[in-house]
């Protein structure tokens, strides 16, 4: 990649954290590149010394921007060292930095910061947090209809050369055979230089019809897991940042259910939200708890629910799995707290109800399609 995921700084505080930390023992080096191609870790220089030897590989790695099986080293690489840090202040210098690698790596776009200041969220105790039991049940189904995207990127018509490196999403059905992801995950490009590149409009139906999604994605070692080929690119939008496509036949049949209507959050009627996603193209994972909503407007949702780079395109859930928001990325914010905490970002999603109002505008084919089967979810002819 032309430039690094971060600063020279900020490798070498997790160089000398490192150090302080003993993740620069020879015997950690292996654990570390844990789920890195040996390939690559194999072509890294060796060096006599501990600290030489982390710095040479958090070097090399920030260089790289993703290996040919879709995973970005330096990510995998932070990753596994949180797991192995109990220290809490070390672990949020590398939590921080593994943060700011997967949101790049995703090319999530930045948005600018205007969250009020001076609001704070109270510890809620009175408030009846249980749900049915039935709960389980349906966000399991609700999961059927999610998946993993993997889209590879497209210059001039062609695979983007010297090397064409996919880029994770995820994405779930809004009507049988209509995937809805974001129009980042379709568009894959990473951000360079502090924006992200926009492909031109044949290049990014090529890319459309050249993803792959994965619905039951539940385990590393499911070799068996089908992928199913976009068929077309119907709707888009960069600034809403969503996408919508037509999938294969061979697309499940369930669909979520969405709502009409924004989301409207009070002050004093705290409201969940559940995220099931694909976070750095592992896995199908759920997000059930720390989910409140923050703030919404009519375009947008604002939530501290966790999400990782490839969590772009999750349906954004209340507790009886509507989608109310298409979650996108993340807003740094400026005096907010949660749970005592000060907090730095909050993750951030689009109202389905401003993409379903951008589609009857735009794509009035599509609006139809859709609203026909919601009526036909919702027991209507």
């Amino acid at each position: 990649m032309s430039d690094p995921y971060l600063p020279q700084e900020d490798v070498q505080r997790l160089k000398d954290t490192a150090l302080e930390q003993g993740l620069a023992d020879p015997m950690m080096r292996r654990l570390l590149f844990t789920g890195i191609l040996p390939k690559y870790v194999g072509a890294l220089p060796v060096l006599p010394a501990p600290g030489p030897q982390v710095l040479s590989d958090l070097n090399s790695m920030n260089r790289v921007e993703r290996l040919i099986d879709g995973t970005v080293p330096l990510a995998v690489w932070l990753r596994n060292a949180v797991d192995q840090l109990t220290d809490a202040a070390a672990r949020d210098i590398y939590q921080e930095a593994l943060d700011q690698v997967v949101r790049d790596a995703a090319g999530e776009p930045d948005v600018a910061p205007d969250v009020p200041t001076g609001e704070t969220k109270e510890e809620i105790i009175f408030r009846d947090d249980t749900v049915p039991f039935a709960f389980l049940s349906a966000g399991a189904l609700a999961g059927s209809s999610v998946a993993r995207v993997k889209v590879l990127p497209y210059q001039g018509g062609a695979l983007l050369q010297p090397l064409a490196l996919p880029h994770n999403g995820t994405g779930w059905l809004i009507a049988p055979g209509l995937l809805v992801t974001n129009h980042h995950v379709v568009n894959a490009r990473s951000r360079t230089e502090g924006a992200r590149q926009v492909v031109d409009e044949t290049d990014l139906k090529l890319q459309a019809t050249g993803s792959r999604s994965r619905f039951d994605y539940l385990t590393e070692d499911d070799p068996d897991v089908q992928e199913i080929p976009g068929a077309e690119l119907l709707a888009w939008d960069e600034k809403l940042d969503y996408a919508v496509l037509r999938l294969a036949d061979t697309a499940p049949k369930t669909y979520l259910r969405v709502a009409t209507e924004p989301l409207v959050v009070t002050k004093d009627v705290p409201v969940a939200v559940n995220i099931i996603q694909h976070p750095g193209g592992e896995p199908k994972r759920i997000a059930l708890r720390n989910n409140l909503v923050f703030e919404a407007d009519e375009q947008d949702v604002r939530y501290f629910t966790d999400t990782r780079g490839g969590s772009s395109g999750s349906p954004v859930m209340t507790d009886d799995w509507t989608v109310v928001a298409l979650h996108r990325g993340t807003r740094r914010v400026t005096d907010v707290s949660f749970q005592g905490k000060s907090t730095a970002f909050v993750n951030v999603g689009t109202q389905l109800s401003a993409v379903m109002r951008h589609l009857r505008e735009h794509a009035p084919q599509v609006h139809d399609e859709i609203t026909a089967a919601q009526a036909a979810l919702n027991g209507h002819p």
